[in-house]
């Protein structure tokens, strides 16, 4: 298997927003290539600490391996960051990162696959032990499911006409590899003026599928905020509209000074509550041109940034 090498996002802007001191202790629930901790590790010398999680035991192992010169200062587990509050018990972080989407070394091997522009097994499971394939899911799913997943977290116009294609195809002959899945949709969409490629949204979907990455966020939002320290801070980068979306709206609900009962929010019906955090990044944060240039897979990304309310 090729090296796990990945170019870390918005770098500095992280680590502006976490402001690393000596002593303090960030927990990295998406580890990656650990671009990230690394430089925190070194800013917070000489004896801050971390906590890192990923899913990818390829990951963990190249983490461990670049993290090598902070021995003793770092921990690694391979876990979900949806149960972050399961591993760091109460309020004792300084900082907490969540890196979402897929990572350079996930969708370049082709035998993950992740990846429509190289050929291998219809896979893209971010940890190899969940039982779930994009395989399966293609495979198995009612048409009408496969459309709504296509329409709701790929954002994909077409895809009740996509779905509709798929379902003939495999009744028919199974779906097995990447290339076979997009050289379809190509032929149905064609490739006309668009920048991106034909099967872009449905691999983002089926990929965000497999690995329940809406669901990993909702609860992995509620965990990173329980262990946080007064005035510690929470970062996210997301990748996804949907996932921007929720990482926003979790902010404004806590720095809200009411609650409201159900889901509607009717003025005469709050009831008031003391604010429980500050939005530090009013407008999400995102990749200057000199990064882009550099890395072109970071044009979606967007931090924003929530620090929790009380005395430290």
């Amino acid at each position: 298997m090729p090296e796990f090498l990945h170019k870390t996002v918005l770098l500095r802007e992280v680590l502006e927003a976490l402001r690393p001191q000596p002593g303090q202790l960030l927990v990295d629930g998406t580890l990656g290539g650990a671009g990230h901790s690394f430089a925190w590790l070194e800013a917070s010398s000489p004896d801050g600490q971390l906590i890192g999680l990923d899913r990818d035991e390829a990951a963990l192992l190249a983490a461990e391996k670049r993290l090598a010169p902070f021995s003793g200062r770092f921990h690694l587990h391979r876990a979900n960051f949806a149960n972050l509050d399961e591993i760091v018990a109460g309020e004792r972080c300084d900082a907490v990162l969540l890196d979402l989407g897929v990572s350079s070394p996930q969708l370049d091997w082709a035998e993950r696959g992740f990846s429509f522009q190289r050929e291998g097994p219809l896979d893209m499971r971010m940890d190899q032990r969940d039982s779930v394939t994009a395989a399966d899911i293609v495979n198995t799913w009612p048409e009408d499911e496969l459309a709504n997943l296509f329409w709701e977290l790929g954002e994909e116009r077409a895809s009740r006409k996509i779905a509709n294609v798929i379902a003939k195809r495999r009744a028919v002959r199974r779906f097995e590899t990447t290339g076979d899945l997009a050289g379809l949709i190509a032929q149905l969409l064609g490739r006309g003026k668009q920048k991106i490629h034909p099967a872009t949204k449905v691999f983002q979907a089926l990929r965000m599928e497999v690995n329940r990455e809406i669901d990993a966020l909702e609860s992995g939002l509620l965990s990173a905020w329980r262990i946080l320290k007064p005035r510690g801070r929470l970062a996210v980068i997301t990748f996804h509209s949907l996932e921007d979306r929720l990482v926003k709206d979790f902010g404004r609900a806590l720095e809200r000074d009411y609650v409201v009962p159900g889901e509607v929010d009717v003025p005469e019906l709050r009831q008031p509550k003391v604010p429980e955090a500050q939005i530090v990044t009013r407008k999400p944060v995102v990749p200057g041109e000199e990064e882009l240039q550099l890395n072109p897979r970071a044009r979606s990304a967007k931090l924003r940034v929530i620090e929790k309310k009380g005395s430290a």
